[in-house]
C-alpha cells in the first residue's frame, strides 16, 4: 500500500522528513540514539508547562528487581488528593523513556487536574517479558497505594503504542490479581498482537512509519524470539486473552493508516462483546504516532479533544 497517497497532506509532509533508518531495529542501540536525538529536536522549543511540578519517585521493584522510577506530575496549588493517571510510554518495547513524554504528561496533569505518574520500565531485549509488565504493575501498586496526593479509588491507566499494549496487559493483570482497582484504560494505537496476521499488519511497510519489519523485531525482542509462538501469554499480547470480562472501561484511538488498525478494532469489538464499555475512534489519514508528530493538524487537534473529553469523564465523572 502506498500510504502517502491516502495520508492527510500535513501528515504526509512530516513523514517525508522522517529518516528511513530511524526504525531499523537491527541495531537497537543505534535506533535508541537516533530516536532520542529526534525527540530532543522535536521538543527543544517547547515551553515549560506552567503550574505543574514533577519529581522522580522510586517504587519497590517486582520480586527483588531494582526499584521502578515513576516520574510524578502534579498541578500546583491544588489541595487534597486528586485522581491518578498512570502513563506508560511507547517505543516498540525496545525504545523510549519517561523523558520523551515530559511535555505531554505535564499537560495531562495541568489540563485534567490530576496526578500523573510516568513509568520508567525496563526495555527489551535486555529485559524481555515479563519484566517490563511487572515493572508497570509494581508502579501501579505504589501509585495507587502510596503516591502522595493520589486518590487510590480513582486511578486510571494508559499509554501509546507499546505503552498502550503494556497498559492493556496491565489491565488484565490487575483484574486477575485482584489487588488494585483500575477505573479506566486509555489505549492509543495499542500494540497488542504478536502474531502479525491482520491485513493492516501486512500492508503497512513504509520505512518512515512504524512498519511490519520494525513490529516483528520489537515483538521478538519482547518475547525472546518467540513472536507468533503457541505459548505466548495474554499478558504480553492482550489480543490473545481468552476472556475480557471484568476489565475497566476502555478508550481506543488509532489512525486508518496504522499497522495496528485491524488488531485494535478487533480488540474493541471483543471488549464490547464482553460487556466492557468501550469507545473506539479511527482517524482517516492518520499514521502511527501522527498525533505526536503532527500535533497541530486538524486531525490531531480533534484526536486530542476527543481523548481529553474521555479522560475528564474517567477521572472526574
Amino acid at each position: 500500500m502506498d500510504i502517502l497517497q491516502r495520508m492527510d497532506r500535513e501528515h504526509a509532509e512530516v513523514v517525508a522528513m522522517i529518516p528511513a533508518e530511524l526504525l531499523d531495529l537491527s541495531d537497537i542501540p543505534r535506533a535508541r540514539q537516533m530516536v532520542g536525538e529526534l525527540l530532543a529536536t522535536m521538543t527543544a522549543d517547547l515551553p515549560p508547562v506552567e503550574g505543574v511540578s514533577s519529581h522522580d519517585h522510586h517504587a519497590p521493584g517486582p520480586d527483588g528487581a531494582p526499584d521502578v522510577v515513576v516520574r510524578v506530575y502534579r498541578p500546583d496549588g491544588v489541595e487534597g488528593d486528586l485522581p491518578g493517571f498512570l502513563w506508560i510510554h511507547g517505543g516498540g518495547m525496545v525504545l523510549g523513556d519517561v523523558a520523551m513524554d515530559d511535555f505531554a504528561t505535564a499537560m495531562y496533569a495541568q489540563q485534567l487536574q490530576c496526578v500523573v505518574g510516568s513509568v520508567d520500565y525496563r526495555l527489551a531485549p535486555e529485559h524481555p517479558f515479563p519484566a517490563p509488565l511487572e515493572d508497570c504493575y509494581a508502579a501501579l501498586k505504589w501509585f495507587a497505594r502510596d503516591c502522595p496526593g493520589v486518590n487510590g479509588s480513582r486511578v486510571i491507566i494508559g499509554g501509546a503504542s507499546a505503552g498502550a499494549g503494556l497498559a492493556a496487559g496491565l489491565a488484565l493483570l490487575a483484574r486477575d490479581r485482584g489487588e488494585i482497582d483500575v477505573a479506566f484504560q486509555l489505549l492509543i494505537y495499542p500494540m497488542i498482537d504478536d502474531r502479525n496476521v491482520t491485513r493492516s499488519s501486512q500492508e503497512i511497510t513504509h520505512p518512515s512509519v512504524w512498519n511490519r519489519r520494525a513490529n516483528l523485531d520489537g515483538w521478538n525482542a519482547y518475547l525472546s524470539g518467540n513472536a507468533g509462538g503457541d505459548d505466548v501469554s495474554a499478558y504480553a499480547a492482550p489480543a490473545r486473552a481468552e476472556t475480557l470480562d471484568g476489565l475497566p472501561p476502555a478508550y481506543i484511538a488509532v489512525g486508518d493508516l496504522d499497522l495496528f488498525l485491524d488488531e485494535d478494532i478487533a480488540y474493541a469489538q471483543r471488549l464490547l462483546a464482553a460487556g466492557v464499555p468501550t469507545e473506539l475512534h479511527v482517524y482517516p489519514g492518520a499514521f502511527h504516532g501522527s498525533d505526536a508528530f503532527v500535533p497541530m493538524s486538524d486531525i490531531s487537534q480533534r484526536w486530542a479533544a476527543d481523548r481529553n473529553r474521555a479522560l475528564m469523564t474517567a477521572l472526574h465523572g
